[in-house]
């Protein structure tokens, strides 16, 4: 159905959608002072979403005959709120860039359910980077 290729893709996406709502839930609970009580929520439901981005790849990534994997890309929480934000920066940066990728591949394979799927997530993401970025202003 799909090539070995795109699996591999939704299954790097999987990984890193597992560490970021790991690593942004972990943030969440480590974040302190004004700063951070004011964006504790934020982060929480970002790395909530991140856990649904998780699921709905994995489903899709079944259907196409693949094993969705269980083991996260490194997760790196970050000691200060500024590592914090500037690695959640790089991290939404590397999905965008992987999920337009994963987007192209299902249009070249004719996928076009993986590709809308990826879309909406894609969406997501952007938002995300624009989320960490305005806060990297902030700190």
């Amino acid at each position: 159905m799909a090539s070995q290729k795109l699996l591999e893709m939704l299954n790097d996406a999987i990984a890193r959608e597992i560490q970021v709502s790991i690593q942004y839930m972990w943030q969440h609970v480590q974040w302190s002072g004004v700063k951070g009580f004011a964006v504790q929520e934020e982060l929480k439901k970002v790395a909530i979403t991140e856990m649904k981005h998780a699921e709905a790849i994995a489903e899709r990534l079944f259907y196409l005959g693949g094993i969705p994997t269980t083991k996260p890309t490194e997760i790196v929480v970050g000691k200060t709120l500024k590592e914090m934000i500037q690695r959640d920066i790089k991290d939404e940066e590397n999905a965008i860039n992987l999920y337009k990728q994963i987007i192209a591949q299902a249009r070249k394979e004719k996928d076009e359910t993986t590709a809308f799927l990826f879309e909406g997530i894609l969406k997501d993401e952007e938002e995300h980077h624009d989320l960490f970025t305005t806060l990297a202003e902030e700190i």
